[in-house]
């Protein structure tokens, strides 16, 4: 009974912090919000990792995890942006603009939702996923703490707040397929890009700490489009 429940105890365990990282944004404390993300991160990894290891999967653990999915990288990363936007506003005539951060939270939902009953992303992913996406969002107040004052200007502004949020809920919806970080065995032959881009993360990680956040996830993407451009022009 308690081996088979052990994915799901993390799946709770990401969306505990979901539940947190709501509450700290709005007590203005972000940067927690932030790390949050990092941890349920973690948990989000291991509960599948250990549901697959210990042959446990089922449909209320699939459920679970969309669920609290949902919270941590779908309503979370969009409070966080709305907190940005609000801050970036100058007169409160123009709170107004902070409400399409909530489209994060409505195309999130669509994403899971689709996840949920796609056969296609068994092997890879179509569309950004909401992890991703956290993650990117996540990173912006960590850069503004860190490296204020060369990136405030271009993060605290409206328009590139907004724009950011169009783009990034369209990616989450979007059919581009991307490359799924989950290894059947732990081979080279059949994992290079796999390890290419994991080596990749580490080393920009390394040399520009949060500031390789926005690179990873844009490197992700083009990695994924430029892999499948290649294996359509090898099957034909």
């Amino acid at each position: 009974m308690i081996r088979r429940n052990l994915p799901n105890a993390l799946t709770c365990g990401n969306l505990l912090c979901g539940c947190i990282g709501v509450v700290e944004v709005f007590h203005n404390n972000i940067l927690i919000s932030c790390m949050l993300i990092g941890i349920a991160l973690i948990f989000d990894f291991f509960d599948g990792f250990l549901a697959r290891l210990l042959k446990v999967s089922s449909p209320i653990g699939r459920d679970l995890d969309s669920l609290a999915d949902m919270v941590t990288f779908g309503l979370l990363p969009a409070v966080i942006v709305y907190q940005l936007l609000m801050q970036s506003i100058p007169d409160l005539m123009g709170i107004w603009k902070a409400y399409p951060a909530f489209l994060i939270a409505i195309f999130s939902a669509i994403r899971l939702a689709k996840f949920n009953n796609d056969p296609r992303q068994s092997d890879s992913f179509i569309g950004v996923p909401t992890p991703a996406n956290a993650m990117l969002i996540a990173s912006l107040p960590l850069i503004l703490h860190f490296h204020g004052d060369q990136w405030k200007d271009v993060i605290i502004n409206t328009n590139n707040l907004l724009i950011l949020t169009v783009v990034m809920s369209l990616l989450l919806v979007s059919e581009i397929p991307l490359l799924a970080l989950k290894f059947k065995a732990f081979t080279w032959k059949g994992n290079e890009i796999r390890f290419s881009f994991i080596l990749a993360c580490v080393l920009l990680l390394l040399t520009l700490h949060i500031l390789a956040v926005p690179i990873i996830i844009v490197l992700y993407i083009v990695i994924s489009i430029c892999s499948n451009f290649a294996k359509t022009k090898e099957a034909n």
